[in-house]
C-alpha cells in the first residue's frame, strides 16, 4: 500500500488512538529486548511515550534506533483478533518537538498536566520520545481470517 492510502491511515490513526499500551521491540547489543509503554498517537501516526534515560530501553535507545511495535486488544478471540505491527526509528524528542510531542501526549493522557506533585516529580526525571513509523500492518480477523492491509510511511 502507498502512503496516500488515506482510509488505511485514518483507520491505523483510529484504533491506535483506542489502546493505550505499545509494545515495543529493540536492539540490546545485538540481544532481543522489549518493553510495554503508555503511547499517543499523533495525526501523522508519529508515535510518543515517556520513560527516563535511566530505563534499559531508555539507555539503550537514547542515541536513536530501530525498533519494532505491536498494539492489539487484550483478550481476543481468533476469530476477531485486530491489531498494528510496525516499524520504526525511536528516538527521544527534539526541542523543536517537544511542543507538539507534549500537546499530543497530554491530549491523550490528561493526567499529566493535573498538579499532582508526586506526578509532577516523577514527570520532571522523564523524556518524551517518539517513534517514527517506516511501515505499519492493520490486522483485523474482522475483516476475514488473516486480513491485514500494509503502509509504508517512510524509508528510515
Amino acid at each position: 500500500m502507498s502512503a496516500t492510502n488515506d482510509p488505511l491511515r485514518s483507520e491505523l490513526y483510529s484504533f491506535l488512538n483506542g489502546h493505550h499500551v505499545l509494545n515495543l521491540a529493540y536492539s540490546d547489543a545485538g540481544e532481543p529486548a522489549c518493553c510495554a509503554v503508555w503511547f499517543a498517537a499523533a495525526a501523522d501516526l508519529t508515535l510518543y511515550y515517556v520513560t527516563s534515560y535511566k530505563t534499559h530501553h531508555g539507555t539503550v535507545l537514547r542515541p536513536g534506533g530501530q525498533v519494532a511495535f505491536t498494539v492489539q486488544k487484550d483478550e481476543q478471540d481468533w476469530r476477531s483478533i485486530q491489531g498494528v505491527q510496525g516499524k520504526g526509528y525511536c528516538t527521544p524528542v527534539t526541542p523543536d518537538q517537544r511542543d507538539t510531542a507534549w500537546q499530543t501526549y497530554s491530549k491523550r493522557f490528561p493526567f499529566v498536566i493535573q498538579p499532582f506533585a508526586d506526578l509532577a516529580q516523577a514527570l520532571s526525571a522523564i523524556t518524551l520520545w517518539s517513534i517514527l513509523p517506516g511501515w505499519m500492518r492493520l490486522i483485523d480477523n474482522t475483516k476475514g481470517f488473516g486480513h491485514k492491509e500494509e503502509l509504508l510511511l517512510s524509508s528510515k
